[in-house]
């Protein structure tokens, strides 16, 4: 089988990396369509995974250079489809739907975001969807007719125990002691078409954080913007495949990026996002994972001093990291492999989509 597959961020990345190695051990032709994001090519490279780059000159400051940028990857994708005879498409993005349903292709659409914070996506999406696969805590409003819920999180694709073990020898090449307490914040760009309006952490607040947590232990950035020169000491130099060892040894995570936030959740460490869409909008994963598992937390970038009340309270907690390994165990004992779901899902389409229709707890075979 010739299966494409469309990145257009770091995280669809990690979350379809595994699945494509699976892809190919089982003998079928995989081809990845990329837009440039952040360090998205620096992983492809790492990973030694040929792609193809599809990137538009971007218009994307207005909803209409969005819709023209979709457009000229749509071109893009469905030349590309033909030349290579396509037989699956599958990725997060409307163009994925938009190509499957010119060329009549199989076309899986994995998403975990919520249609109330991507309502641009959803209206360029639904009409031309044929599956979609989201975790069940995830609200997908007018695409919730071709949604298949699985019990899992899209980013325990990579950071579930069967697909990742962190270790110690990859944190210590970066001269990080795995066994001392460090800190990791990440500044997100906030730039993506669903972010209009919304803040994160300021420098002034950056800056309370350094002040506040340097007593007690180092200090790591890792940052898809700018940083001030006063923070440039803490910038963590890294390969963007080793982040997430370092970041499992880590004391807390702290950051305005919702993608990370999860993944630390995932690896049992302590989360706190801070940014506009806490209290706002209900994401479902978010919810989940700090209602059910108390593994993360939200808090509004106008409650400052909640998020330095949470931090006095999460260093008080003794055992903080095996209390937190305790609810990450918690939390895994509900959920199935993803990967191993998602790779039997996509090589046995369109059979997996009807028995997943017609009894969802086959899942419960992928643990």
């Amino acid at each position: 089988m010739n299966i494409l597959v469309q990145l257009s961020h770091p995280a669809h990345f990690h979350f379809y990396h595994p699945s494509i190695r699976n892809w190919m051990r089982d003998g079928h032709n995989v081809f990845v369509l990329i837009k440039s994001k952040d360090i998205l090519e620096d992983l492809l490279k790492e990973a030694n995974i040929d792609y193809y780059n599809i990137l538009t000159n971007s218009h994307r400051k207005t909803k209409v250079g969005f819709l023209w940028d979709m457009v000229v990857r749509d071109w893009r994708i469905f030349t590309f489809c033909i030349k290579h005879k396509i037989d699956l498409l599958s990725g997060s993005t409307p163009e994925v739907a938009h190509i499957g349903w010119l060329l009549r292709k199989a076309s899986i659409n994995a998403g975990e975001d919520d249609a109330a914070i991507i309502p641009l996506y959803v209206k360029a999406t639904a009409p031309f969807l044929e599956v979609r696969l989201s975790p069940v805590s995830t609200n997908n409003g007018r695409m919730e007719s071709k949604t298949i819920h699985y019990h899992g999180f899209q980013k325990l694709a990579y950071l579930h125990p069967n697909q990742f073990s962190p270790n110690c020898d990859v944190v210590r090449r970066y001269n990080i002691d795995p066994q001392s307490p460090y800190f990791i914040f990440r500044f997100a760009s906030l730039k993506a078409h669903h972010d209009d309006g919304v803040h994160g952490i300021s420098t002034d607040v950056a800056q309370r954080l350094i002040d506040m947590l340097s007593p007690y232990g180092r200090i790591f950035i890792t940052s898809e913007r700018e940083l001030e020169p006063q923070f440039e000491q803490y910038r963590l130099q890294i390969s963007p495949l080793d982040i997430h060892h370092v970041m499992a040894f880590a004391t807390l995570y702290i950051g305005d990026s919702q993608s990370m936030a999860v993944e630390a959740a995932m690896l049992g460490v302590p989360s706190l996002r801070f940014n506009d869409f806490v209290g706002e909008k209900k994401i479902g994963v978010m919810e989940e994972l700090e209602q059910v598992y108390g593994l993360t937390y939200g808090i509004s970038s106008h409650e400052p001093q909640k998020l330095f009340a949470k931090i006095t309270e999460l260093l008080s907690i003794p055992n903080l990291k095996q209390e937190w390994q305790r609810r990450r165990d918690s939390m895994l004992a509900d959920k199935i492999d993803v990967t191993a779901f998602f790779t039997w899902f996509v090589e046995n389409y369109p059979e997996s989509a009807k028995v997943m229709r017609n009894n969802p707890d086959y899942q419960w075979r992928f643990r």
